[in-house]
């Protein structure tokens, strides 16, 4: 069965001043179950407040929990830190990892939030508050679970915090395929950057993909993957400048889950951006990603 992580909390009420919907968590969810797919929901724990602070600074970390962010570092997340807010910035990275604990003991699971990969020691950017990737590869190193993680970020924009927060982690890759003239303007460096120029479609998307990831898979041989698999390469996204349709992310996400079934290494997925003025189409791009990655895992590996 498909394993989701999900928490009614992921859900927050509109942000004043923000174009960022949480609604369409919840519609993710709605889109799952309309598929008919036999799904086992497993509800997350906020992350301990030591964890995010392996990562994050200490008062940066008290300003969320006391939503006392600053009116600066808000207009950087994108949106006001309310009490609401604080506890979903708790509960993601928790989110993100119980998919990976259950990928290990299932080989795959998924976050249906999560993949915060612009937050950064001292502050959130791009509606991101705390980093749970780069929280859930340190824990799981930290406590044992690993000793090597793989980071592959496939959203439109590149994975800056999770690159500076993780640049001096031999023991973890982090690895980003972008649109090079997409946000941030300043891009940090990743184990491996790709940045693809506008307009890059399926064919183009796909060749660049099944040349560099399995290199990096096999140099690195990490224990678990975490897939940040924003679904905003997509031709429609309001906030991407690439050109993939829903057949091209399809066997985007099929690619990643057959290159982790042929090495034996488990994936835990978080879905990243997605942006668009029709919320459900978005909510249902999320969730074909995630069920490309079940189809794909139950499938397995070619056969030899």
């Amino acid at each position: 069965m498909l394993r989701v992580v999900h928490h009614p909390d992921y859900v927050s009420p509109p942000a004043a001043g923000s174009r960022f919907s949480f609604d369409k968590y919840q519609l993710v969810m709605m889109a799952l179950q309309d598929s008919g797919v036999d799904m086992e929901i497993h509800c997350p724990e906020p992350m301990p407040r030591n964890w995010i602070e392996a990562l994050h600074d200490p008062d940066y970390v008290d300003d969320v929990q006391s939503c006392r962010v600053s009116a600066a570092i808000e207009r950087r997340i994108g949106f006001p830190v309310t009490e609401h807010v604080s506890r979903r910035a708790f509960l993601a990275p928790g989110g993100t990892w119980l998919a990976a604990m259950l990928a290990l003991r299932h080989g795959f699971a998924a976050n249906a939030a999560g993949g915060s990969h612009h937050a950064q020691a001292t502050h959130g950017a791009g509606y991101c508050v705390f980093n749970d990737l780069a929280i859930t590869a340190n824990r799981l190193i930290a406590e044992g679970h690993a000793e090597r993680v793989m980071i592959v970020d496939l959203d439109v924009h590149q994975g800056d915090g999770t690159a500076l927060l993780l640049d001096d982690r031999p023991d973890i890759f982090t690895f980003s395929i972008h649109c090079q003239s997409n946000f941030p303007a300043r891009k940090a460096r990743s184990d491996f950057d790709l940045g693809l120029p506008d307009g890059t479609g399926d064919a183009d998307y796909l060749t660049a993909l099944a040349t560099h990831l399995a290199p990096a898979l096999d140099t690195h041989a990490p224990d678990i993957i975490l897939y940040q698999a924003g679904v905003d390469p997509h031709h429609d996204d309001r906030l991407g400048r690439l050109a993939l349709t829903d057949q091209g992310l399809d066997r985007r996400d099929r690619f990643v889950m057959r290159a982790a079934c042929e090495r034996g290494i488990p994936l835990a997925s978080a879905m990243g951006g997605g942006y668009g003025d029709d919320r459900r189409a978005v909510a249902r791009r999320h969730a074909r990603s995630m069920l490309a990655l079940h189809k794909q895992f139950i499938e397995g590996p070619p056969a030899a």
